[in-house]
Formats: structure tokens, sequence, C-alpha cells
């Protein structure tokens, strides 16, 4: 029997197969290094962006961090500010007005989510059912956000005249009701309030839910009428949670601003009657420019922007799970 060679008994290896190894192992990754990122130019978009970055904190943060240092101080803006530690929130903690507007602030905010959430979204989903007349629809529902919200309040303070002149009060006297007083009960200011900024806000909002449902895939609302589903569950099955994240959004960002709200009961009440309409911010803008206390403003402003702080990470976490699904 003719002897064996190493070179027959070793396996053959295909040269496709020495390339799929070697393409297997792992590249050795280089160190970084300073000189290869220098030389590389790395440096030329660094000191591009230094400027905007400069800008961005000087306007961005540096208010924040000025407004945070003025609570601990007392100052009108005029004469020198003194360091006082925490009296100013001690003094603004123990205002008694302040349990009155966070519980006014508390009230409007839930007001206007109650009713100001639903109205967008049903006012765009009913657009999106037309089939003539959406521009028309669209431009009278965009309306009252191109007029200037002191010319709105102007006009509904109008509307809202106690005396049987009113416009409401005409209306309502037709039926045999009223006339009522609105803005001039402490039971119905807020939500005559909160019915003007629904009026002026809703139209922006179905907007953006409008343009949101417009991107729904149409396959998905012919998949569902196959199916046998009627408007309802349609929109129920397929359009929310199509908006799920505009939604969650919007939501948001609502909340806040009715947690924000200023000009409406400012300009409509004034505060009153007794109280019943000041809000936080209006106490704020009470501190600064009626008794020149810069410090307890911004100090119950530091306050105001931790509980938003808190509300929006609250929110979140409430929803994380609900975005994800």
């Amino acid at each position: 029997m003719p002897p064996t060679s190493s070179a027959t008994l070793a396996p053959e290896t295909s040269p496709s197969r020495e390339v799929e190894e070697r393409r297997s192992q792992p590249v050795p990754r280089r160190r970084p290094s300073i000189v290869r990122w220098y030389r590389r130019g790395g440096l030329v978009p660094v000191l591009f962006a230094i400027p905007g970055v400069l800008a961005f904190t000087y306007f961005s943060w540096g208010p924040i961090v000025s407004g945070a240092i003025m609570g601990f101080q007392r100052t009108n803006l005029i004469d020198d500010a003194t360091w006082v530690g925490l009296s100013n929130f001690t003094y603004v903690l123990s205002d008694p007005v302040l349990p009155q507007a966070v519980g006014n602030t508390v009230y409007f905010a839930v007001l206007g989510m109650l009713f100001g959430f639903p109205a967008p979204l049903v006012l765009a989903v009913y657009m999106a059912e037309l089939r003539r007349s959406r521009a028309l629809f669209n431009t009278l529902a965009y309306l009252p956000v191109v007029i200037p919200p002191i010319v709105a309040i102007l006009l509904w303070k109008y509307f809202y005249d106690p005396s049987a002149d009113g416009l409401f009060n005409q209306i309502l006297g037709a039926v045999g009701i009223g006339p009522l007083p609105w803005l001039n009960s402490s039971a119905s200011a807020m939500p005559s309030i909160v019915l003007e900024v629904i009026w002026a806000t809703a139209g922006g909002t179905a907007i953006i839910y409008l343009a949101a449902i417009t991107s729904v895939k149409p396959e998905l609302y012919e998949a569902a009428e196959i199916d046998g589903s009627g408007i309802w569950r349609r929109i129920w099955h397929v359009t929310l949670p199509q908006l799920r994240g505009v939604i969650l959004a919007l939501v948001l960002l609502q909340l806040i601003g009715t947690l924000q709200v200023f000009t409406e009961p400012y300009v409509f009440t004034g505060g009153g009657p007794d109280n019943a309409t000041v809000t936080v911010l209006m106490l704020i803008y009470s501190y600064a420019f009626q008794y020149g206390d810069y410090g307890a403003a911004t100090a119950l402003s530091f306050l105001l922007a931790i509980a938003l702080a808190v509300v929006s990470v609250v929110y979140l976490l409430a929803t994380r799970k609900w975005s994800r699904s």
C-alpha cells in the first residue's frame, strides 16, 4: 500500500472560506488620538459650533440662572441686591393668597383639559370626514387663532355683559333664562374664561390633529371598511391609535399652558371677583410689577418651574407604557 502524505491528509481550505473567516474576525479598533482627530479636520466643526453654543447658553440658560439667583436676593432692579437666603421662598409660601391662586390655577387646568382636549380632536375628526368644503371649515376653525388675544378677550367681554343687553344674555333671554352675571360671579367667572380660551385655541390644535389624520395610511381605513367597521369603530381602532404620539405631546403642552394662564383672567377680571380668578402667574406679576419685589416674584417663578417639571415627569412616566404599545 503506498504511503499517504500529510498534504493529502490535511483538510483543504477553499479561498472563499478563508475570506469568510477573515471577515468574521473582529477588526482591531485603533485607539482614539487627538493628533489624528486634529489632522482629519475635527477642530473645524467645533470652531463653527462654538458661537452658536455660546449664544444659546447665554440667551437660554442665562436668564434661568439669573432668575434662580435672584430668588435668593432682595432687589428692585435699581438698588444693589441684598442676599436674603430663603426668606423670599418663606414669604411667598406664607402669602394667604397663594393657596387660592394655586387652587384657581388647578381649577382652570382641570376645566381646560376636560373640555379643551376633546374639542379640537372631535373637530379635526369631523373635518377629516368632510368630502366637500373642507377648506372653508379649516378657515373657520383657524380664524379665532389669528385674532389677537386682547381683541378676542375684549370681544368676549362684550358677549359676557351681565345686563340684559349682553349678547349671551339676549340669546338665553329668548328661552327665558337669565340674565346671568357671567364674569361678575365667583362661581361662573372661571368657567366663562375657560370657554373663551377653548374657543380661541381649539382651531390651531385641530389643524395639527387634522394634519396627523391625513398622514394615516388609507389602506387601514379600507381594511376596516371591508371588515364592516362603521365610522366610530374606524375612529376608535384606526384614527386614535395612529394619533397616539401627537395626542401625548399636545396633551402635555396643553397641560403646561393651562398651568401658566395669565392673559385671559388678567384682562377679563383682574383676578376678581373676590380673587376667584387670580392665578399663580398673576401673583408673580403682582410681586414684580405692582410691589416691585422681584426677589419674591422669581422665587415663586422658581417654585412654579419645579412644579411644572414634576408634573411633566409624572405625565411621561404614566404614559410611557401607552406610548410604546
